[in-house]
């Protein structure tokens, strides 16, 4: 039996996040296990970037619930995330937990091409801002295979159900889970599949989920990107990943032997301005 996972990004308890992933889900069409977990539930502190959990005999010195959320997404054959529209963009618990995607490196074998679907919600109709890149983002960097990402609206608890067309959307997502991915139905980049972009001056564009350059040709009646790989791409494969990773250790290797004159060229603006710090609360 095929285990699923939702991951849902809300602090709303049975909210349109929630209740989406579960629509989905009754349209897989297979047996399978929903397990869930609310990111909002769980303690995930700030990356402090020390790179630790890159090496092999270590982990996130951090003392809080990534791991358990790590073990639940390795140990799952597939995943469904759902993330609602706060002020344009996606929930900032998604960000937090994405900041430590490091630690995904430790389990690439187990990530990598895992089948995963993205559900983006928002209270006012194309009204989510950036929520569905975030979304993408999560997922690329998970390693993760996928096959979708769609976005729904609705703003009261379940208010998304009360559409049909959503209903059967939902299905839809559910019976894609465990099938190959479709091609793009909109011009999207070559390399990645991502739709958004930053437009660079007459017709050069990056990719805003892989960060690639290219072109963008109008010709042939027809929109296309025409992206060139940078020679640091970090999720375009499972080896390009690694060696992302490679890259990284490398880094901390190189600030090791570089680090006397890092910080004598950084000494020479550390009492530069005055700090705010937080004020001391009354004990009650």
């Amino acid at each position: 039996m095929k285990t699923v996972l939702g991951i849902i990004a809300s602090p709303r308890r049975m909210g349109n996040c929630e209740t989406i992933v579960k629509a989905v889900c009754r349209g897989i069409g297979q047996e399978h296990r929903l397990n869930l977990l609310r990111l909002t539930d769980f303690d995930i502190k700030p990356c402090r970037a020390c790179y630790m959990c890159l090496f092999e005999d270590r982990r996130c010195p951090i003392e809080d619930d990534l791991e358990q959320i790590l073990d639940a997404i390795a140990d799952a054959d597939a995943v469904i995330l759902a993330c609602p529209a706060y002020f344009l963009a996606p929930h900032s618990g998604l960000k937090r937990f994405v900041d430590r995607g490091l630690s995904f490196y430790r389990r690439a074998d187990r990530l990598w091409e895992k089948p995963a679907l993205g559900i983006g919600v928002a209270g006012i109709k194309h009204m989510e801002g950036h929520t569905l890149l975030g979304i993408e983002n999560f997922l690329k960097v998970m390693l993760a295979d996928v096959k979708a990402v769609e976005m729904f609206y609705g703003a009261l608890p379940g208010e998304i159900l009360l559409d049909k067309d959503n209903i059967q959307k939902a299905r839809g997502l559910g019976r894609s889970l465990f099938k190959p991915a479709p091609g793009p139905a909109q011009p999207s980049c070559s390399l990645c599949g991502g739709t958004t972009f930053r437009f660079l001056g007459r017709d050069k564009v990056r990719c805003m989920l892989c960060s690639n350059t290219g072109k963008i040709d109008f010709s042939g009646g027809r929109v296309v990107f025409k992206m060139e790989k940078s020679p640091h791409v970090l999720f375009l494969s499972r080896q390009e990943a690694l060696d992302h990773k490679k890259w990284l250790i490398g880094m901390k290797q190189d600030f090791a032997l570089k680090k006397k004159d890092l910080v004598r060229a950084a000494a020479q603006y550390r009492r530069d301005g005055t700090w705010i710090t937080p004020a001391k609360k009354d004990k009650p």
